[in-house]
Parts: structure tokens; sequence; C-alpha cells
């Protein structure tokens, strides 16, 4: 008889989390109490009570003092506003895919939409849903539901309506109601909430239930994924629902050649193992114990089910020995364990005694069995990853910021590790405008959103731009709150124009145009500042409605004609250069930023035709400042005066 085991049979990400929460506890000592049985699995449930844990009903039944736990399911919240209000410590094991669904029903009956839930309206998780709905909801079982309720409800009429689904909702069946709703509801908010685990249980099991003789269905009798499970598998082969090895008529592998097992969220991977050796001992009394192609025996076929159990099992294990090139550890099992360096951490360079030391508890996962060797190949990178990993995937749904590490500039984009997870971050994504560069990043503590994951690939996509945007949006909130025009600031050139330069004054950006940059002409930005200064300016003017600042950078004691007024009196000689000519004279460029008019007639003491007879473009040459009209932005010069009076001083 071959045996098949689906790769997704057992704990889910939720579940597991959970009882290793509740275990955690368990360990520090605490006092807890799970609001509801945390699992739905009579073996687990049994453990936890022998450790001390307690199940309440209500939370009022918690002692004082005591640790409350939510299970995955969530609650709703006028529960949780009672937990807080209690003398208890309360820790929120909601599975986040969970929590996800509380948040959109929440926000879509905010926005005056009625929400609709395909789900067991007697199940905890869609009463937790039900009680986040902030407007009008219904909860419906399946297709047939969802269509009577349509047409006896006024307000599902009339409404604009959103619609969820519990995570453990039949695929199938989903499907059959999104038609329905397609042929009623033109914008009706549809979201896809079934857990991706879910759906790929449902379709591992209903593909085994296809092409085997019988299936086998582990897990708890209260278990709402199980039972789905049962009823996918027992409309394509003969299937048999069994809480544990006990439940398992003797005469059900009868005739049976090829078996497929499965298991619910709730289920185990200790449950599975128990039932295979279970089905070992109820084959013996079979006829033909050999399988109709390959003669491969049942004892066989049991260790290689056996081995692919193991193979991937959790283990808690004791450091004992640290050599340079392996971890040995204690398992409590006859085997020796060995963590080998390559097992133990991805980062170059680093040494075993750098990260554990002898007395040391570590969580890690078995890779290989060598029983002949009597040694257990362990692996601490793997587990760390495969754990990262799900918490990795679910903040795609929960959008939970990460931080990691830029570890890699890769082509269209960059590499950054969170959680021992690489996640590619494209170049669009990856800075806050197009033209930053990417090698900036490099080996930087970086924080991102995960957008996009690939479940089958196990890839993640990131977006450091999405944070940084939120985090400018908090900066911008805060800038024009205390904004006004003269404040100054500190900022740092961020891009320049032909018409001014973009100033970035710690989250929100200003501009300095160009006629502000210099209090002298100048063609282009760049020849007073360039990108990454650092410069002092103030708020010459804000425009809220549009969110424009204008930037002021010039200061009054550099206005050129402060100069003038405060070092160059009408009266004063200083030697100026000829810039300029024209028919009627000559400018000459007395200070940078001012230029003086010589009127040709004071240009020599003679008669001349045109300034060209006397001057040169760039001459310098004494003038006399003979006027000066500050409104008008003009200043007079002679080289005639100057000539006549040393032609006085001459003749005395």
């Amino acid at each position: 008889m071959k045996i098949y085991v689906a790769k997704t049979a057992g704990f889910c990400f939720g579940v597991n989390r959970a009882v290793t929460m509740v275990e955690e506890l368990l360990k520090e000592g605490r006092t807890v109490c799970t609001l509801g049985p945390i699992i739905h699995n009579p073996q687990t449930l049994s453990r936890l009570a022998e450790q001390g844990t307690r199940i309440v009903e209500d939370p009022k039944e918690a002692p004082p003092g005591s640790t409350l736990v939510i299970r995955s399911h969530g609650v709703p919240r006028r529960v949780r506003e009672e937990i807080d209000s209690l003398p208890l410590m309360c820790v929120d094991a909601t599975c986040p895919f969970v929590a996800k669904i509380h948040q959109i029903v929440s926000e879509e009956g905010k926005k005056g939409r009625t929400v609709l839930i395909a789900g067991d309206p007697k199940h905890p998780e869609v009463q937790g849903i039900v009680g986040h709905c902030t407007g009008p909801c219904f909860v419906f079982e399946n297709a047939f539901d969802l269509e009577k309720q349509i047409s006896e409800s006024p307000i599902l009429k009339k409404s604009d309506i959103s619609v969820v689904a519990q995570t453990t909702f039949r695929v199938a069946e989903w499907r059959n109601c999104l038609k329905s709703l397609q042929r009623v509801y033109t914008n009706a908010n549809i979201f896809d909430t079934i857990c991706n685990a879910t759906a790929r249980r449902q379709e591992e099991a209903e593909a085994l239930a296809r092409t085997c003789d019988a299936m086998l269905v582990l897990g708890g009798r209260e278990s709402s994924n199980t039972a789905k499970l049962y009823d996918v598998c027992r409309k394509h082969t003969r299937t048999l629902f069994a809480q544990s090895a006990a439940e398992i008529p003797k005469g059900f592998l009868d005739g049976v050649k090829t078996l497929g097992i499965t298991a619910g969220a709730s289920t185990p991977a200790s449950i599975i193992k128990e039932v295979l050796v279970t089905m070992a001992e109820i084959n013996e009394g079979v006829q033909s114990p050999e399988t109709a192609e390959g003669g491969d025996n049942f004892a066989e076929m049991l260790e290689e089910s056996l081995k692919s159990l193991n193979t991937d099992e959790k283990v808690h294990g004791v450091v004992v020995g640290v050599t340079p090139t392996e971890v040995l550890v204690d398992v409590g099992r006859k085997q020796s364990g060995f963590v080998p360096l390559s097992e133990l951490t991805t980062k170059p360079g680093v040494k075993p005694e750098d990260i554990v030391k002898v007395g040391d508890e570590m969580d890690l996962l078995i890779m290989r069995t060598n029983d002949q060797e009597g040694t257990i190949m362990l692996s601490k990178r793997r587990l760390d990853a495969a754990k990262g990993w799900e918490e990795v995937a679910a903040a795609e749904e929960s959008g939970e910021v990460l931080t990691g590490t830029v570890v890699e500039i890769v082509k269209g984009g960059v590499i950054a590790v969170t959680k021992g997870v690489r996640v590619f971050i494209p170049a669009s994504q990856a800075t806050a405008s197009r033209n930053d560069p990417l090698d900036d990043l490099l080996k930087k503590e970086v924080k991102f959103r995960i957008i996009e994951v690939n479940r089958g690939r196990r890839r993640a996509v990131g977006s450091i731009r999405s944070v940084l945007r939120d985090e400018q949006k908090k900066l911008a909130e805060k800038f024009w709150e205390t904004a006004e025009e003269g404040k100054e600031y500190d900022g740092v050139v961020k891009s320049l124009t032909s018409y001014g330069a973009f100033v970035d004054l710690g989250g929100i950006d200003g501009m300095i145009h160009i006629s502000e940059l210099s209090w002298t002409r100048i063609k282009h930005p760049s020849e007073v500042v360039k990108v990454g200064d650092k410069v002092h300016v103030y708020i010459k003017g804000l425009d809220r409605e549009k969110g424009k600042i204008s930037l002021g950078y010039k200061r009054p004691e550099d206005n050129p004609w402060e100069i003038l007024k405060r070092d160059y009196p009408v009266g004063s000689v200083v030697d100026a250069t000829i810039v300029g000519m024209t028919s009627f004279g000559a400018f000459a460029r007395i200070i940078p930023g001012i230029d003086g008019l010589i009127h040709i007639s004071q240009i020599a003491d003679h008669r001349i035709e045109k300034p060209q007879d006397e001057l040169e473009m760039g001459q310098t040459v004494k003038v006399l400042i003979t006027d000066i009209d500050f409104d008008r932005h003009r200043v007079s010069l002679s080289i005639r005066r100057l000539l006549e009076d040393q032609a006085d001083e001459d003749e005395e």
C-alpha cells in the first residue's frame, strides 16, 4: 500500500503562533488562561492543561493578575475592551490574516457600506469579525443562503456592499458565492480573505482524494477547517474523519492500495506520525501487504513516511560543545545532534563561538537522521528562515513595517535581508525619488513594507518608498503646524532646475527661486549652490492650499546697495571696471552687483564722438561717484571731474 501525506497537513502559521505564545508564557512561569480553546485539538489541549493552562469562556473568569491569551480566531472589539478594563495581562494571538479582516470590515462600515461575511455564524472567528463591523452586516454560509438573504433583505437590495470571507471558508463555495454576487451587484467591494494556507490545503486534499482509494482526515471534531477538508475529500473517495489513531477502525485499510492523509490546521505532526505507526500494526492483518507496483512492502512505505515527517521536524536542544566547524547539541534522543557552521548562520566570517556557547538552548530543525552513525544533522538557519518567511508573508496582509539590511545591489533593484529572508526591492520602490542612487543604500539598515508575496516560489517584494512617503507625510503635517513666514531653517539642496533650487527641510521641500540665490545676476543656480550643500534659509512665502513653500536665501547685509550706502557715499573716488558701452556712455562696475553710468560727456575733458575713443572693455579706471538714486538703483560716475580737478591742481 502506498501512502501519500499532503505537504500542507498540520499546523498553520496562525495556530502554531498561538500555541507557541502559550508555551513561551508557561516557560516564563505565568498563570495562563485562554479565552476559549487555543486550538481545536484535544491532545494539544490536554498537554497544555497538564502544564497549567486554564480555559475560560468569559474574561471575568480569569484570576486577577493572570495572563489571558486571545486565540487565533480573534474576538469582538467589545470583548477586547472588557479585557483591557480587568486586572489582567492580555496577549493577543489573533492570526494576522484574521486581524486584517477586522480592519477591513471596520473601515468599510465607516464608509457607509454594508458588510457581507461568508462563513459559519456560530464559529468564533466569524463572531469576532461581526464584532468589528461598524455598520450593518450579514453572515451567509453558502451561495443559496446568500441569494436568499439578498432577496429577503431591503437593506441588501439598495446598499453598497463589501464582502469578506472566513479564513477557512471552502474555496469552491466561495467561487459559487462570487458568481451570485456578480449577478446582483456591479459595485461590490470583494476582499478574498481566505487564508492562502487554507486554500492550498483544500486543493491538495482534493487532488489526493481524486487519485487515492481512501482518504484519512485528521483533526479535532470542533475544527472548522478540518471539517471542510472532510467535506472536500468525501465527494471523491471513501473518507474517514479521525481525531487520533484510536478512532481508526481495524478494517479501514482492507483493499486499499493508495491512501491519502491530510490534517487540519490544528493537528500537530505527532498525531500524524502516531496514525502512521498504528496503520502499520493494522496492516499486519491485511492479506496482501505488497503494493500492486514496485514490490515495496508497507514497512518500507511507513519508514519513508516517517522519514519525511522526521525531516523538517522542530526540536529543542542544549549546546554541549562548540568547535570551529560545528555546534554539538543534546536534543534528548539517543542520536548525537550537530549543527554545521553553514546551517548555523548565513553571515560570512562568523565563528560558531561568536553565536552560541555551551549551555545555550536553541530551537532547531532536523535536516537528516543517520541511525547507522547515530547522528542527527540540525539547522538553526533554516528554522529562523522558516519563521522569518511566515512573518514576512504575514506582513503583506498586515502592512507591518519591517526592518532589514541592504546586502546587494542587483539588476533592477536591491536585496534586503530581514528575519533571515531575502526581499527584493525594485529600483522604483527603493528610494524616495527615481533619481536617487541605489549605491547609497548598500549595507545600510532600511525600513520597508511587503507589497507582493509568491508563496510557491517563496519570494517577497518590498517597498522602501512606501515607508518614506508615510514618514514624509508625518513630517510635512508637523511642518505645516508651525510654519510661518520669516521662520529660519537649515536644509539640504535636493535638486536644481533652470529656475531655482529645491531644498529638503526635513520631510518637505521648499524652493529658492534663482532670483533669490544671489544679489548678482546669475544664469544658473549651480553658480551658487550644488546638490548636497547645506544651506540656511528662511520662509519667504507659503501657499497652504497648494502646499508650496518659497524660500529666501539672500541676506540683507549682503545687499550690494547696502554696502554701497555704507562704504561708497557720493564724492568717493573708486577704481571701476568698464563692463559695457553705449552711444551715450559707458557702464563701469563699482562693486559686484552695482554698475554706474559714465555719461559720454563725463568720459574725457574734451569732446569725443563715442566712448570707444577713450575706453576699452575690461579697462580699470578711476571714477568719481557724483550721484546715487537708491530708489531707482542708479549711480552716476565721472572721469572728467577728476581730470579737471587734477588740471586745477597742476595750474596751482
